[in-house]
């Protein structure tokens, strides 16, 4: 047990108190009591101390906001500390979904008080406080939600808490672009972008009417016609249908009106003339229009590109863009072409122009 202190007679002399303080704490609250309590000169008193003005200002300062605790010397007690509710919020979100990182918690903090702790507060604060048992989390997972609109509404009310895509994601276990979707249909639409949607088109718009019909019916009576030829054919009439629903609307006027099908296979199969068995057996030239080109380039007149092949690789021997196909502009191409591999070595008599196979460009066998 600690003995009773000598009794010494009462003082302001601040050299006779120093040694008398049995606390730095203590010594802090004397320099201030005077200037606080009856409201003394602050720049007299700092002088009286043998401190700074600004020191003497700057402790009368942070007793009038933390109290006591302003004057302890330890690093914890100097410190502004966090509020009960702040630090509860800060427990519960880890409790809740331990994979939160500091600087998230510190974002939903933010988004809910606005106050943003930085991480290392958050830290002390979760090293500090002991983490509750959670049994059960306070939503259910994605899945396990029976209202779809109640599931989406639960993705909005975690964004605007402040908490990420990507843990929303996680905590719910789904994935990101359903977040995302979410989200984005809810800034569009509001609440009512977060209801089920009708499956398909709405009713009462339809694509294909008796117009549609009628189109096609009139083209079906044509065997050799198939879904391609019968989709160009209502596009050029302003129809807009793909080619899957051109075809299956065929299939089926064709089965009702018993209209003749196409038959697979019936078409004469020609033999290529021009089949070469070895390299540089017969070449053959082709001229094509280009007209995929910048329009600077099609004012001053068409462009062509002029090709001399192989025919048993169907390498390209040589080639050239031009402003004409004609002769004078084929001979050029063709000799460079000799020039660089040689004549074809063909001998034998070429076939009759009547028995070459048509194709949509022109081409010439050499």
């Amino acid at each position: 047990m600690a003995g009773k202190r000598q009794r010494i007679e009462l003082t302001d002399d601040w050299d006779t108190l120093v040694p008398l303080f049995w606390w730095p704490e203590q010594e802090e609250y004397e320099k201030i009591r005077q200037p606080v309590l009856f409201g003394t000169s602050i720049a007299d008193r700092a002088e009286e101390v043998g401190v700074s003005e600004s020191t003497l200002r700057r402790s009368i300062g942070g007793f009038r906001e933390y109290g006591m605790d302003g004057f302890h010397s330890t690093k914890k007690a100097k410190r502004k500390g966090l509020p009960p509710v702040i630090r509860r919020l800060i427990v519960d979100l880890k409790a809740e979904y331990p994979p939160f990182s500091l600087g998230e918690i510190a974002n939903i903090v933010h988004a809910c008080f606005g106050r943003k702790p930085d991480d290392r507060s958050v830290q002390r604060v979760l090293d500090e406080e002991p983490t509750p048992l959670k049994i059960l989390g306070l939503y259910s997972s994605y899945h396990e939600m029976e209202d779809s609109g109640e599931r989406r509404a639960v993705i909005v009310e975690l964004r605007l808490h402040g908490w990420r895509a990507k843990t929303i994601a996680g905590y719910l276990g789904i994935h990101r672009s359903t977040v995302y979707r979410t989200l984005e249909r809810w800034k569009d639409e509001g609440m009512e972008g977060l209801q089920d949607k009708p499956f398909g088109r709405p009713a009462g718009v339809r694509k294909v009417d008796f117009a549609t019909i009628e189109a096609v019916r009139r083209l079906a009576q044509n065997p050799n016609i198939g879904a391609y030829r019968v989709h160009a054919a209502l596009e050029l009439e302003g129809f807009d249908l793909s080619r899957a629903t051109c075809g299956r609307i065929l299939a089926q006027i064709r089965e009702v009106y018993g209209y003749e099908k196409p038959k697979s296979g019936s078409a004469e199969k020609r033999t290529m003339p021009f089949a070469s068995s070895k390299w540089h057996e017969f070449w053959s030239a082709d001229v094509r229009y280009l007209d995929e080109l910048h329009e600077s380039l099609l004012d001053e007149g068409n462009v062509y590109v002029i090709t001399i092949m192989e025919n048993y690789s169907r390498a390209i021997l040589w080639s050239a863009v031009t402003r004409r196909q004609n002769l004078e502009a084929f001979l050029p191409v063709l000799y460079r072409a000799i020039e660089r591999y040689g004549a074809p070595k063909h001998s034998s008599p070429i076939p009759a122009p009547s028995s070459l196979p048509t194709g949509r460009r022109a081409s010439t066998r050499l």
